[in-house]
């Protein structure tokens, strides 16, 4: 299998460190809000990648995190009049309704940010053990002048300066004006307890923890210290992805951290990025008053996984085109199952194999079935509905 690393922008040829093995991380939600569209795109492609993994006889550890304490979760909660945890345990259960939805299978781990403050702490501990962190007023930073290779993912990316990084890292929240900070770009990996949040003890007093550290210590514990595939958003390339590398591969002395990153593509509404703080969404519950979820799923696998792409109502007219296709292959197949046609199953992997290559995937399955319903080959049948369910849907 071809797969596109984020970090060497290359495509290249994917041997897991496990022969039959696949670790994966893929970074999840931050529960304050709703599900969209955006959100169903990432974790519809790595479902996807899982399923054709599993198709080709590997086995997949997959673990996902959920960010419950976080700022955004604190502050939307206090706007509700909720209590912290009650917000994230009711977005969080609302989050995986509508992935379960989808069909797209839960992880092996779904692990919490609370559940990991221990492990947390103890990567906190010898990072400043190391001399790459210190503490500043019950905060912990990291000091990225001590990094020599510190913003590899972000200079891969294209922030090729210091300036360059400090303006998204400011976009992101990383709030480069933190007096307590020796540098602008310097990272948080232990915040202090700010009146009337929630904290946790810690050699530097109450606090909880930075963003970026919680994944660390989630796919160390659960994954080992060296993985071989980290995914998650294309804005999650830099500052997060960035911070994890760093500070994950200090705390092991094993490099890298993640073989091969991958990212998805941004879904834009309007022209804008499709977002929670600007509001511009298309949910997820919404479109599933509408649309079954072999549409949604179809919708979001024909576009690529890495490319960006507006969000239009002909997506998923187009999509519940296909699927009514393939539904009429499966009334005419029936229970047949055996045959097999190996020149679709051969161009459907290829397709597959190409750095997850969905929208072409998909076009050689939609063209069969078109080519079944002409011919009524039950052979081609089972085989377009056999690919089809490596894809997740459930037809």
């Amino acid at each position: 299998m071809q797969l596109f690393n984020t970090l060497t922008q290359t495509v290249a040829p994917f041997t897991p460190l496990e022969k039959n093995l696949v670790r994966i991380y893929v970074c999840g939600v931050t529960p304050y809000d709703t599900t969209h569209l955006g959100h169903a795109f990432t974790y519809v492609s790595f479902d996807t990648l899982i399923r054709y993994f599993e198709a080709q006889g590997t086995t997949v550890r997959y673990v996902q995190n959920v960010t419950d304490i976080d700022d955004d979760v604190l502050r939307k909660a206090r706007e509700l009049g909720l209590a912290w945890d009650e917000l994230g345990r009711r977005e969080t259960a609302r989050f995986l309704s509508d992935m379960d939805s989808l069909n797209v299978r839960r992880p092996d781990v779904y692990a919490r940010a609370t559940d990991e403050i221990p492990h947390i702490v103890e990567i906190v501990q010898e990072l400043v053990v190391q001399g790459l962190a210190y503490v500043s007023e019950g905060c912990v930073f990291y000091d990225v002048k001590k990094d020599p290779d510190f913003g590899e993912m972000a200079r891969a990316i294209g922030l090729d300066d210091y300036q360059a990084m400090l303006n998204i890292a400011n976009e992101r929240g990383n709030f480069p004006d933190d007096t307590r900070k020796r540098d602008k770009l310097d990272f948080v990996l232990w915040q202090a307890q700010a009146p009337g949040e929630p904290a946790w003890p810690s050699p530097w007093g109450p606090g909880r923890p930075g963003w970026h550290i919680e994944c660390s210590a989630m796919s160390i514990r659960h994954l080992g210290p060296r993985i071989d595939i980290h995914g998650g958003g294309a804005d999650l390339a830099f500052p997060h992805h960035t911070c994890e590398i760093a500070q994950s591969e200090h705390y092991t002395g094993e490099k890298p951290f993640s073989q091969v990153w991958m990212h998805t593509g941004m879904v834009y509404q309007d022209g804008e990025k499709m977002s929670k703080s600007l509001g511009n969404l298309t949910l997820v519950s919404e479109l599933l008053k509408e649309y079954t979820p072999d549409t949604i799923r179809v919708a979001l696998q024909s576009h690529h996984y890495r490319k960006a792409w507006e969000c239009m109502p002909e997506d998923l007219r187009q999509a519940h085109e296909t699927v009514e296709r393939f539904i009429h292959v499966r009334r005419l197949v029936g229970d047949e199952t055996s045959g097999e046609d190996v020149s679709l199953r051969v161009r459907f992997q290829q397709a597959m194999e190409n750095d997850l290559d969905t929208p072409a995937a998909l076009t050689a399955l939609n063209e069969a079935a078109q080519t079944v319903a002409a011919s009524h080959d039950l052979q081609t049948g089972a085989e377009v509905l056999r690919q089809a369910r490596v894809l997740g849907l459930c037809l």
